[in-house]
């Protein structure tokens, strides 16, 4: 017999009688849940669907119960707008530390205080930044499970995040560049490149020959390389955006020693097989052993990364007067509010430079009224009065 509302009928089982409760879904497709001890318990479980169907808050309780293996599986497979090498991390993410800690739990089963909980102690032992990756894939996860209609709820809502640790950025002076340049034989240029241009590795390593205009001195900055899993893969860089970066005199020389000889669509920098460069492979034998060559001559020579070459390259253009604007084309970042608040530190020494230009600007004006006298004169009348005046 069709259902029209739902309704609560009984049943005889070895136990006693039992209500089952029928109604339909909002598809207008009819369900039954079973098992309610008393007629009443049963008429206020119907009550409960009816409201949530008029809300539109009904959830399909099979749909909910299915594990979070499961509908990470569909997660991963839909993230169709993220580069490989995004994709390749959430990945690892998930198999490293999410779904050994929650696949086979079911999605209703999760709480906000034991995601907390398991955030907390992850927290002892990792890193900040590796703490808070790890959160925004499980609360990715989630909320697509609320988007489905699985869980009306996000577990990951509100969780606290650990603190983040302040580290000191690696910057290089200009005659730490070169130190560098020259230790790293052979590869001279591609230092001094990366920290005169602040492009990335893979950047740099998917640049072809005709990506350097030197007319203008550019680099055309338009696709990366990223190492996923042992695979190099071409794609946009980090920000999906084409930028031209403008590169020093002094590398044209190198620059085009690079080019000598190629195709235009042939890579520019490769290793000393002519292969595509791969920074792992570049970090292990150049760049380390190089570093602690200088290191054990100079114990004072700064500990860098290969990626602190990039922000070498900021403090250097912003050392010689590039405004924020300037800095941010150069980096391809998102914003001009994202370079000053990942190089806010380098913007600091301007506040000083700010006051010595207003105090130097003054000095024929306004900052007379309270210059000092030559020893024995006094202040005159009308330097007070005018003193009176600009006070109020």
């Amino acid at each position: 017999m069709e259902v029209v509302m739902g309704s609560v009928e009984s049943y005889e089982t070895a136990r006693g009688r039992r209500y089952r409760v029928r109604y339909r879904r909002p598809d207008r497709t009819q369900t039954t849940k079973r098992g309610f001890t008393t007629k009443r318990e049963a008429d206020n479980y119907l009550a409960t669907v009816e409201v949530s169907k008029m809300r539109g808050e009904w959830l399909d309780p099979s749909r909910s119960k299915v594990s979070v293996a499961d509908v990470a599986a569909e997660w991963i497979a839909g993230q169709v707008q993220i580069k490989p090498s995004t994709l390749s991390g959430y990945r690892y993410t998930l198999d490293r530390h999410i779904l050994p800690t929650w696949g086979n739990r079911r999605l209703v089963e999760i709480g906000h205080g034991e995601v907390q909980a398991w955030i907390t102690t992850l927290a002892e032992g990792l890193a900040p930044s590796t703490v808070r990756q790890i959160y925004f894939v499980l609360a990715a996860l989630m909320k697509y499970s609320v988007r489905d209609g699985r869980i009306n709820r996000d577990p990951t809502d509100g969780v606290q995040m650990p603190r983040k640790r302040a580290t000191d950025r690696g910057y290089l002076s200009h005659d730490q560049v070169a130190s560098l340049a020259r230790e790293c034989d052979g590869h001279a240029d591609l230092i001094a490149f990366l920290a005169y241009t602040g492009l990335r590795w893979g950047e740099m390593a998917a640049l072809k020959v005709s990506s350097i205009d030197f007319s203008r001195r550019r680099v055309d900055v338009k696709e990366a390389l990223t190492d996923v899993r042992g695979t190099l893969v071409r794609g946009t860089p980090k920000t999906h955006e084409r930028r031209s970066v403008p590169f020093p005199g002094f590398l044209e020389t190198p620059l085009r020693a690079r080019a000598a000889g190629k195709q235009p669509q042939e890579s520019l920098f490769v290793s000393s097989r002519g292969l595509e460069m791969r920074n792992g492979n570049f970090r292990k034998r150049v760049f380390l052993p190089a570093l602690k060559r200088l290191q054990e001559r100079d114990a004072g020579f700064p500990t860098v990364t290969v990626h602190d070459l990039r922000h070498t390259a900021a403090s250097l253009a912003i050392s010689a007067g590039a405004n924020v604007k300037a800095v941010q084309r150069m980096l391809g970042h998102a914003s001009a509010a994202m370079t000053l608040d990942v190089y806010a530190d380098l913007f600091d020494d301007d506040l000083d430079h700010v006051a010595g230009r207003l105090d130097e600007a003054a000095s024929e004006g306004v900052a007379k009224m309270w210059s000092s006298p030559s020893p024995g004169q006094s202040k005159t009348p009308a330097m007070l009065e005018a003193r009176r005046g600009f006070l109020g």
